[in-house]
């Protein structure tokens, strides 16, 4: 087996033990952010109801109360920012897997001897080059809406 072909076996394992350590970090990430989303509401279910109160409530503290309901809407759509930045970061790991996929199996046709393909094989490598020019396509869609996002939070 030829030096070479050990050496992106291995950087082939090693991209793909990173991009699953990264899908995990996300999934993690999800997590947290579902759960903060909870605290959040039902923080803001209480502020409501005390907003709502008018047993005599003085207007400073009614003001306190809005602004600390303000916070929380603030601090909602940050999360929920990140987590469409997340959902984004996710899809990107898949096409990248997707790309990684197909890249080896068209990587076998193209190790193959021309003169030893059969239709087939030309027709099979044919399909492959098309499904990598679509995930290619993907990903390259997904770069500019993170690109268009970062510049409308500008």
């Amino acid at each position: 087996y030829p030096t070479w072909k050990r050496t992106l076996t291995r950087r082939a394992r090693e991209a793909q033990m990173k991009r699953f350590c990264k899908a995990q970090a996300i999934q993690r990430r999800l997590e947290e952010i579902e759960v903060t989303f909870r605290e959040l509401e039902q923080q803001g279910i209480k502020l409501e109801k005390l907003l709502r109160d008018e047993d005599g409530n003085p207007a400073d503290q009614k003001t306190q109360w809005m602004n600390q309901l303000l916070y929380l809407v603030q601090k909602k759509n940050g999360l929920m920012s990140e987590e469409s930045d997340l959902m984004i970061a996710v899809q990107e790991l898949k096409l990248e897997e997707q790309q990684w996929q197909l890249d080896q199996k068209l990587r076998c046709y193209m190790n193959m001897e021309e003169s030893l393909k059969t239709p087939e094989d030309c027709a099979a490598e044919q399909e492959i080059l098309v499904q990598l020019l679509e995930v290619v396509n993907k990903r390259n869609v997904l770069i500019h809406i993170q690109e268009e996002k970062r510049l409308s939070e500008l």
